[in-house]
């Protein structure tokens, strides 16, 4: 993700426009697709084309089209940043029940059982380890930490190891209040917090494994291709040459939205518009040792964010 401070000057915010990878391939499709409207339009020139094409009665017809692609447009892109939204909010509410249940812990917890605190602690950072990467593609042992070799093989067996880590929360509390270490009404504290962490894996799994429909994406990319391949035809015969740059501009313009709403409708990869996932994995790793007073080893995320200045 590229990670910024709105600076307030129009200009200074847009000179990092080609940090964006969707921002680079737009202006090579622009690009290209001008170098075959220059071409056309010379073409048009030299055959003199518009005493043949009378194609006046399009403008009207392609101003319209212009209208509805543009409607088709604002409601992909919303429904894009919906999605990006609705995960961020549901990393929002991780964020909040993780810091819960290690406060409730801190406070249930024995204060001499430094034990039963870091455990605790070790568990709810590597469920959101665990679950930044199940949404990518798979997890990776090497991203948990402070993993036992006991841990490490039961892990490596888990088809879906963020569940498997909420059962040992969720064990790690019954064998406490077992020991007489938590009272049952410590137990109602943590349900909540423990279920939530489930219900919010719930929540992104939805948006990872429900696409935008084939049928609508691939319908309005073929509009955009078809819209950009006629459009030449009804501007250069009367604009010639000065038509190119109008023509260039729509397709940015249309053909922009598009390529921004691919790439933010799966907001939990690493692409450069996602979601933070792994600093915000990390930091809840940091506060839930600090607040059950566990020591473990530091480690950076490992991130491929750029920062703005």
């Amino acid at each position: 993700m590229i990670i910024y401070k709105p600076s307030g000057s129009f200009f200074r915010d847009i000179r990092h426009f080609n940090r964006t990878v969707v921002i680079r391939r737009l202006l090579s499709y622009v690009f290209f697709y001008g170098l075959a409207v220059a071409a056309l339009a010379a073409l048009f020139l030299w055959a003199d084309w518009s005493k043949y094409l009378k194609l006046d009665g399009l403008s009207s017809i392609f101003s319209f089209l212009g209208v509805v692609l543009s409607i088709l447009l604002v409601f992909r892109t919303n429904t894009a940043y919906d999605r990006w939204w609705e995960g961020r909010k549901q990393w929002g509410a991780l964020v909040n029940h993780s810091r819960n249940l290690a406060i409730v812990g801190q406070v249930c917890f024995p204060e001499e059982n430094k034990a039963l605190r870091h455990r605790l602690a070790l568990l709810i950072s590597n469920f959101c380890l665990a679950f930044k990467e199940h949404l990518r593609e798979g997890v990776r042992l090497e991203e948990l930490i402070e993993l036992s070799a006991r841990d490490r093989q039961l892990y490596a067996a888990q088809q879906h190891l963020p569940a498997y880590i909420s059962a040992q929360i969720q064990q790690l509390l019954v064998q406490a209040y077992r020991r007489g270490e938590i009272r049952e009404l410590d137990q109602l504290n943590f349900k909540p917090h423990t279920q939530a962490l489930l219900d919010v894996l719930g929540a992104c799994e939805r948006i990872k494994k429900t696409p935008i429909p084939f049928s609508y994406e691939i319908f309005l990319r073929l509009f955009i291709v078809c819209y950009a391949l006629i459009l030449p035809f009804v501007i250069l015969p009367s604009f010639g040459f000065w038509g190119l740059p109008v023509l260039m501009l729509i397709l940015f313009a249309f053909l922009g939205l598009e390529l921004m709403a691919a790439e933010i409708q799966d907001p939990f990869g690493q692409d450069c518009n996602d979601l933070p996932t792994g600093d915000i994995a990390h930091t809840i790793r940091k506060n839930v040792f600090e607040i059950l007073e566990a020591k473990h080893e530091e480690g950076a995320p490992a991130s491929n964010y750029s920062k703005l200045s």
